[in-house]
Parts: C-alpha cells; sequence; structure tokens
C-alpha cells in the first residue's frame, strides 16, 4: 500500500503500539514519531522512531504537513485522550482515523476524526459515530445508531437500531443493547451487561438485565464529577 502521509501518534502505552501497528499495515500513514506530555516522556525513542515532547510538538512535525491520531486508552473515564484530541486541534493538526480494511461501513455512515476502528465492526446504514471514538474488534453497531464523543466500545459489543449512546462511556466486552436504548454520557457498561432499559448518567450498570452499582462511574475512575 502506498504511503503518502505523514502521522505522528499521541502516547507510547498499548492502545498506541497497536495503532502503530494498523496504520503501519493497513493505511496510506507512514507513522514518523510518536508524542507525549513531556512529564511523561521517558527516552528519546519509542519503537526506533522519534519520541517528541507534545509542548513543542509544531516545532517539529508542523501541522501543515504531517497529521496526527490520539491513540490513548479509556483511562480516567476516556477523559485523558479528550484532553489530548482537544489539545491537538488548538495546535492545528488533522486528526487521522483508522478504519480497517477489514470492517464493514455501509456508505451513508458519518464518522468524525481521530476515531480509530478495528477488524471485523459491523456499521449498518445512517449510523453516526462522532469523534475520538475506539470500536475495538467484532462489534456491531445497528442502523441509525449515534455514538457521541470520547466512548470506548470494546469487542464483540452489539448495539441495535436507533441507540444513542452519550459521551465518555465505556462499554464492555460483549455488552448487548436493545432498540433505541439512550446511554446517558460517562457509563460504564460491564462486560456481558444487557441493557434493555435507558440509562442515567455517571452509573455503573451490570447484569442481565443490567442495573446499576451503588459506585458510581466518577468514583470509579476516580475523576471528577461534571
Amino acid at each position: 500500500m502506498s504511503k503518502h502521509k505523514k502521522l505522528v501518534i499521541v502516547g507510547t502505552g498499548e492502545t498506541a503500539t497497536i495503532a502503530y501497528e494498523y496504520f503501519t499495515h493497513d493505511s496510506q500513514y507512514e507513522v514518523v514519531g510518536f508524542s507525549v506530555s513531556e512529564q511523561y516522556k521517558k527516552g528519546d525513542q519509542y519503537l526506533d522512531l522519534p519520541l517528541v515532547p507534545f509542548e513543542n510538538i509544531e516545532a517539529i512535525y508542523p501541522p501543515n504537513k504531517y497529521e496526527m491520531h490520539v491513540s490513548i486508552s479509556y483511562t480516567n473515564l476516556n477523559r485523558d485522550r479528550a484532553k489530548m484530541y482537544y489539545a491537538a486541534k488548538e495546535k492545528g493538526y488533522r486528526l487521522a482515523n483508522y478504519i480497517s480494511s477489514r470492517t464493514f461501513v455501509w456508505h451513508n455512515v458519518e464518522i468524525g476524526d481521530n476515531c480509530f476502528i478495528l477488524e471485523n465492526n459491523v456499521l449498518q446504514p445512517f449510523v453516526k459515530l462522532h469523534s475520538n471514538i475506539i470500536l475495538w474488534s467484532g462489534n456491531h453497531i445497528g442502523h441509525r445508531t449515534i455514538i457521541r464523543n470520547h466512548c470506548f466500545v470494546s469487542s464483540h459489543v452489539v448495539i441495535s437500531g436507533y441507540c444513542d449512546i452519550g459521551e465518555y462511556c465505556f462499554l464492555g466486552v460483549n455488552s448487548a443493547f436493545a432498540d433505541e436504548i439512550k446511554v446517558q454520557s460517562d457509563c460504564i457498561i460491564g462486560s456481558g451487561a444487557v441493557v434493555i432499559k435507558n440509562t442515567e448518567c455517571g452509573k455503573v450498570y451490570v447484569g442481565n438485565p443490567a442495573k446499576p452499582l451503588i459506585k458510581s462511574s466518577y468514583e470509579s475512575f476516580n475523576v471528577e464529577k461534571p
């Protein structure tokens, strides 16, 4: 595959390493370096590529010549990824998507920027993905569903038609959602949970049918409630 676009990945964790693999072997992007905030920088290289401080990255990789992908997991209820996403946009970078060549995206699906979509996902007609979303492998996103900014969808999640997934949510492996479900922002949906009713903001849901725990998602991730 021809490599005619230059990309810098933000992050040095496992998610960033996996992003490097996919962009390198299944995209038109050449990954030329990595970046993290100065306080997290350990050494001058990562995966044998330059590792540069984010604070002055535009001096080394100017945004008129390089694109960027923020590759950070769901730490701090997706807040860490969101923080760097907005910081990158403020610096003027275009945020690149990765969409696996082995995923199915219907022609009228809408996708924002800085999305990371792995193999064997199915995105049905009229689906809308906002920005800074991670879809791990093997998910089903039903027709006319909306997934809002900064969500992390684990593997083998089934979201039925006309659902609305709020910002900053984490959907666990093998969770499932009935038609027309509205998941409010900041929710954690546990592995194997079956959601048949609309959720409340900032709750953790487990079980079949899914029910909220006493402990909120903010307490679970130790983040401040908005």
